[in-house]
C-alpha cells in the first residue's frame, strides 16, 4: 500500500484561521495541507502515514519575518559585534556594551586579538547614545596601522580610521561633486551616512563583502532563522550591485534550507543610478522576469521606495525639531532623505500608475506626511482598489496620520522592537519622552482596522517572530518600564502580525499564514502554547523545529 499523505499529530494546532481556530492534526499531501481536524478523524483517511513526532508539541502556521536583509545580516554576523544590547548568535554570544569606556575597551581588545597585521577590523553595533563620540581620530587611537571600519548599529553609517581610508585610496576630490550624497560625507571625521555611503561602498565592498565572508554569514543566518522558527522572509529591495544572487540561490535555495526567500525591486537603486522615472517600470519588469521562479525569487509587481533616514541613527525626518543635548555638538543633527522628495514622488507615481504595490521605508512623522501626501495624490489622479501600499517601519506617527493611512487604504508593517530597544535613550536624547514612548503605535493601527504585520529588519532587530510579538504585547524597555502602555496589543493580534498579516502584506495570503486546506504545509513547532503562557514569557517559548513543504526539520539552537 502506498502512502498518499502524512497526518501530523499535535497536542494543539493553532491554525490562525477563524473558520477553525484549533485542531489536533493536519493531513499533508505532497507540500500542501489537505485537511485540518481531530487526530481520530484524519488518521482514519486511507493510505496515510501517521507521524507522532510532534504529538507533544504546539503547531502554528510557519512564522514569517516580513522584512529582513540577508546581505546585511550575513555581513554583520561575521563582524565583531559590539552593540548596545546582547546578541545571541550562532556559535557565540555577544554581550552588550553600554558605556563609552566599555565600547572602546572592547574595540581595543578585538584589535589586539587579531594576529595578522594586514587584516581589517570590521565591527558592527556602535551607537553614540550608548558609546559616545566616534570619528577617525578615535579609531586612529585604536590603531594607526590596521584598517578599521565600524558599521553603525543602523547599518546606515560607516566610520573609518586613517589606515582604512588610505587603503581604499579615498580622497577629498573623489568625495566632492556628488550632490546630496556628497553632503552626507565628512572625510575629516572618517564618517559616511545615508546616501553618502554610496560613495564609500564600491571601494569598501571588495574587502568587507568577500565571497568567503558572505558564504559564512549566510550559513549562520540560516541557522539563526531556523532556531527562531522562521519559514519565510522577504528582502524588500534588492541592490544588484552589492547582493550575491547566485550565493542566495546556492545557500538560501538549498534543499536543506527550510524557508522561502522572496525579494522586491528597489526603486532607490534605480534613482541612484540616474535612471529616469519613465524607464523604471520596464527595468523592474525585466528584473522580475529574469528572477521570478523558485524558492529564492522576486515577487511580481512589488517595489520598495525610501523616504527618510534611519531611526537608529536618528536621521528620520521629524515635524518638530530634535531635542539635541547642549554641550554635545556631535548630537546636533537633522533628518536626511534617502530619496529626495521630488525623486520619491516621481518614482512612486510611475509605479502606482503601472499598478505596482509600493512598500515604503519611512521613519519620521514629517516623512510620513510626504508619503501620505504622495499616495493621496496618486489615488486622486489614478484611483486604485486593493493597492496595499505598505507603510514600512512606522517608527513615528500621529493619530491623525493613522486616520489618513486608514482612509487611503494603506497597510502597516512595523518594527515593534523600536520602543523596546530605544525608547529609554530616545526619551532622554533626541525625541523626548512623549515621542519616544509613542513609537510604533500598534494599538492605534488595529483600532482603525488597518492590517498590521511585524518585521525585524535584521540586523536592526532580532529575527525572532515570537520575540517581535513579545515586544508588541509588552513594550518593556531595558529599564523595566512599559513604553506607551496604551499601545500594547493582544497576543492574538501579535501572532497574526507574524503569520497571516505578514503573508497578506506580500499578497501571499493564499499560500502562507494560516493552517488551512490548500495552503503550503509550512508550520512552526513550539514547546508551549503562546496563548497559555504568561504574555511576559512569550519570547521564552522554545522552537522545536519547523515543517517546510511538508518535511519535518528538527530545531537548531542559536549556538549552532
Amino acid at each position: 500500500m502506498t502512502d498518499t499523505g502524512t497526518v501530523f499529530l499535535a497536542r494543539k494546532v493553532i491554525t490562525m484561521d477563524p473558520a477553525r481556530e484549533n485542531a489536533t492534526a493536519v493531513l499533508v499531501i505532497g507540500n500542501r495541507i489537505a485537511a485540518v481536524g481531530d487526530a481520530e478523524e484524519l488518521a482514519g483517511h486511507p493510505n496515510v502515514r501517521v507521524d507522532t513526532s510532534l504529538a507533544d508539541a504546539v503547531v502554528l502556521p510557519g512564522l514569517i519575518d516580513q522584512h529582513l536583509h540577508p546581505v546585511l545580516a550575513a555581513t554583520t554576523l561575521v563582524t565583531d559585534v559590539i552593540a548596545n544590547e546582547d546578541w545571541d548568535l550562532p556559535g557565540r554570544k555577544c554581550p552588550a556594551a553600554t558605556t563609552e569606556d566599555e565600547y572602546r575597551h572592547r574595540l581595543r581588545d578585538v584589535e589586539r586579538a587579531i594576529t595578522d597585521t594586514d587584516e581589517w577590523l570590521f565591527s558592527w553595533g556602535y551607537h553614540k547614545l550608548w558609546h559616545g563620540h566616534l570619528d577617525r581620530a578615535v579609531l586612529d587611537g585604536i590603531s594607526r596601522n590596521r584598517p578599521i571600519a565600524v558599521w553603525q548599529r543602523s547599518c546606515h553609517e560607516w566610520f573609518l580610521n586613517s589606515a582604512a581610508i588610505a587603503a581604499l585610496g579615498i580622497t577629498a576630490d573623489a568625495m566632492a561633486g556628488h550632490g546630496p550624497a556628497g553632503a552626507m560625507v565628512d572625510l575629516e571625521a572618517g564618517h559616511w551616512w545615508e546616501s553618502g555611503m554610496n560613495l564609500l561602498l564600491p571601494a569598501l565592498a571588495p574587502h568587507f563583502m568577500t565571497e568567503e565572508r558572505i558564504v559564512a554569514g549566510l550559513r549562520q543566518m540560516v541557522v539563526y532563522l531556523r532556531g527562531n522558527g522562521v519559514t519565510a522572509f522577504n528582502e524588500p529591495g534588492i541592490m544588484w550591485d552589492l547582493e550575491p544572487w547566485q550565493l542566495y540561490q546556492d545557500i538560501l535555495g538549498a534543499s536543506d534550507t527550510p524557508m522561502t526567500s522572496t525579494f522586491l525591486v528597489d526603486a532607490r537603486s534605480q534613482a541612484d543610478s540616474g535612471m529616469a522615472p519613465a524607464d523604471a517600470v520596464a527595468d523592474a519588469e525585466r528584473q522580475v522576469a529574469d528572477n521570478s521562479v523558485g524558492k529564492v525569487r522576486l515577487l511580481p509587481k512589488q517595489v520598495k521606495l525610501f523616504a527618510d533616514g534611519a531611526i537608529i541613527s536618528q536621521l528620520m525626518q521629524m515635524r518638530e525639531p530634535y531635542l539635541d543635548d547642549h554641550g554635545h555638538p556631535d548630537l546636533c543633527h537633522h533628518g536626511e532623505w534617502m530619496m529626495q522628495p521630488d525623486t520619491f514622488r516621481a518614482f512612486a507615481r510611475v509605479y502606482w500608475n503601472a499598478g505596482w504595490q509600493l512598500h515604503i521605508h519611512v521613519n519620521g512623522d514629517a516623512a510620513l506626511d510626504l508619503v501620505l501626501d504622495t499616495i493621496e495624490g496618486c489615488m486622486a489622479e489614478h484611483p486604485r482598489t486593493d493597492h496595499r501600499t505598505v507603510i514600512v517601519h512606522f517608527a513615528n506617527s500621529t493619530e491623525e496620520q493613522i486616520d489618513r493611512i486608514a482612509a487611503v487604504g494603506a497597510i502597516v508593517s512595523a518594527n515593534p522592537y523600536y520602543p523596546v530597544g530605544f525608547a529609554d535613550k530616545y526619551a532622554a536624547h533626541g525625541l523626548g519622552p512623549s515621542r519616544a514612548d509613542a513609537m510604533v503605535r500598534s494599538a492605534s493601527v488595529l483600532k482603525r482596522g488597518i492590517p498590521l504585520s511585524f518585521h525585524s529588519d535584521l540586523p536592526m532587530g532580532p529575527a525572532a517572530p515570537l520575540t517581535l510579538a513579545w515586544c508588541a504585547v509588552n513594550r518593556v524597555t531595558p529599564s523595566g518600564r512599559v513604553a506607551g502602555p496604551e499601545q500594547c496589543i493582544s497576543v492574538h493580534d501579535a501572532l497574526r502580525a507574524v503569520t497571516i498579516e505578514a503573508a497578506y502584506s506580500w499578497r501571499m495570503e493564499d499560500e502562507l499564514g494560516t493552517i488551512t486546506p490548500g495552503k503550503l504545509a509550512n508550520f512552526t513547532v513550539l514547546e508551549a502554547d503562546p496563548y497559555a503562557v504568561e504574555p511576559a514569557r512569550l519570547n521564552e517559548i522554545a522552537v522545536l523545529g519547523t515543517v517546510y513543504d511538508g518535511r519535518w526539520f528538527p530545531g537548531v539552537t542559536s549556538q549552532g
